[in-house]
């Protein structure tokens, strides 16, 4: 881990900046214990199935700010996100009460000529025409593999464009080939924020930054008590409110994966401090955080009455809850600090975690303190999981897995590892808004949404009756992680 460098012009991968791994199979406490040693070390695949891509969470990111256009410099085929980016987007305008408008999102159609003679007059003829039609507070350009691999000069092309449009055209490097550990692009994305975009403070205020992606607003309430203002970023922020993120009291962040950097980089920058707690899921990591937060903003006495109200709101109702699941299996799959927090709460409501299928893991995040090891403390708190797997999204090792371990149920972040468990006759949570289940509150959400999943089977054990898989017998026999290189633990599913 190094200090923040805003004069480079692009952010280092997590695999060099972090220790960042993609294959692992063993225990979770084994995978802590490596961690911390220092020794952890990658596994490789000999096969694999799918993977995100950088430049995509770069753009789910950049696409969000309401006065900036997006330029992916890039082939045509790179802007299949925009439709789905752009939906996203008016839906959020919409339950924020923000005027409803298209996302501003081009490609520069990036085609075999120029590859071959360069790419840089298309992207300033683009870059003009964008101005010329929307008239945005700001441009970013994303690179993609293609203008990478030919060597485009975007850094020398936006710089110039910023001076003679008279606003901030930043270059944001997140090509896909770079890295394994597509979260880079949150930090690709972050970096040419605070590099291009982010301003010296002229004073303080009482804002929080919260950085998170799009989901409900769950911190006001909390805030306005301490005395502060709830500061949503990136997602729906203008130029103008991004300009001086400097001037926050704090930083928030709903999960270290997506905010480790733009939290390093405010407080090492700008000395924002960052409350480094891991997110606030299951009661004992809510204490934490919420202590963590206080002593941030000097609010302790305020925060030990707020705990103390919250324990006697909700425990009584939290052991109902528990006596309900008694004996319920569970397995997850999710990105890694959120998947990690999801892993404490369903076992707070008394769930077995037979496993988890985490898409990265970050030894540790850029802040470099102990406290925000969001797996160390699931473990420490709450046990060990035996099957833990770390991989990039390999639905060949989800689907062999689930068939093995046949667990009540299955919660995913991600939409498209939902329908595996379904076919499989798993009733199954896709768990879209990442604020639903913080807090206090939060672990009540769970229970709630969990006991009405497993109440009402009837669709997923007639989908499963009607389906069929793509893998056939001889792979659902062989040991799920055969593809994956020698690894540091073994563990027998």
């Amino acid at each position: 881990m190094s200090a923040i460098n805003l004069n480079a012009s692009e952010v280092q991968i997590r695999e060099t900046r972090l220790g960042s791994i993609t294959g692992y199979q063993g225990s979770a406490a084994e995978l802590v214990r490596c961690s911390r040693e220092g020794t952890l070390q990658d596994s490789s695949r000999s096969f694999s199935q799918c993977m995100g891509c950088s430049s995509s969470t770069a753009f789910c990111q950049l696409s969000m700010i309401q006065d900036a256009a997006m330029i992916n410099h890039a082939p045509v085929g790179c802007a299949g996100d925009f439709p789905n980016f752009s939906f996203v987007n008016r839906v959020g305008q919409a339950e924020r009460k923000l005027p409803q408008t298209l996302g501003r999102y081009y490609s520069t159609n990036l085609e075999e000529r120029d590859t071959v003679f360069g790419g840089v007059q298309k992207l300033e003829e683009t870059i003009r025409e964008v101005f010329s039609r929307t008239h945005p507070k700001a441009i970013f350009v994303t690179t993609s593999c293609a203008s990478g691999i030919i060597g485009d000069d975007v850094d020398g092309t936006a710089n110039d464009l910023s001076e003679e449009l008279g606003i901030p055209v930043v270059a944001c490097h997140c090509e896909g080939f770079k890295t394994k550990v597509w979260s880079t692009g949150f930090d690709a994305a972050f970096h040419a924020i605070v590099r291009k975009v982010v301003k010296p403070p002229r004073q303080k205020t009482n804002k929080v930054n919260i950085i998170n992606f799009f989901g409900s607003h769950v911190f006001d309430k909390l805030l306005h008590q301490l005395g502060y203002e709830a500061q949503y970023i990136v997602p729906y922020t203008t130029v103008s409110q991004l300009e001086y993120l400097s001037e926050a009291a704090a930083t928030i962040q709903i999960c270290p994966t997506l905010g480790t950097y733009m939290g390093a980089a405010l407080e090492q920058v700008y000395g924002v401090p960052e409350v480094k707690a891991p997110p606030a899921f299951g009661i004992a990591g809510t204490d934490l955080w919420m202590r963590e937060l206080g002593r941030v903003l000097d609010r302790q006495a305020e925060i030990e009455e707020i705990i103390k109200s919250e324990h006697e709101r909700v425990l009584p109702e939290l052991a109902a809850y528990r006596e309900k699941l008694a004996g319920k299996t569970a397995y997850l799959t999710a990105g890694a600090a959120h998947g990690h927090a999801i892993i404490a709460l369903l076992r707070e409501l008394g769930l077995t975690v037979k496993g988890a299928a985490i898409f990265h893991h970050d030894p540790i995040y850029d802040n470099g303190e102990a406290l925000s090891d969001t797996l160390g403390l699931a473990v420490e708190n709450y046990g060990d999981i035996p099957a833990y797997n770390v991989c990039n999204k390999q639905t060949y090792e989800l689907v062999n897995i689930l068939n093995r371990l046949k667990p009540d149920l299955l919660v995913a972040r991600h939409g498209g590892m939902v329908i595996w468990g379904a076919k499989l006759g798993i009733p199954t949570f896709l768990m879209e808004d990442e604020q639903f289940g913080f807090g206090y509150q939060g672990v009540l959400n769970y229970a709630e949404k969990i006991l009405d999943i497993l109440d009402n089977q009837e669709f997923t054990t007639n989908l499963a009756k009607h389906s069929t898989i793509p893998y056939t017998r001889w792979w659902l026999e062989q040991d799920p992680f055969t593809f994956l290189g020698e690894n540091l633990s073994v563990n027998s599913y």
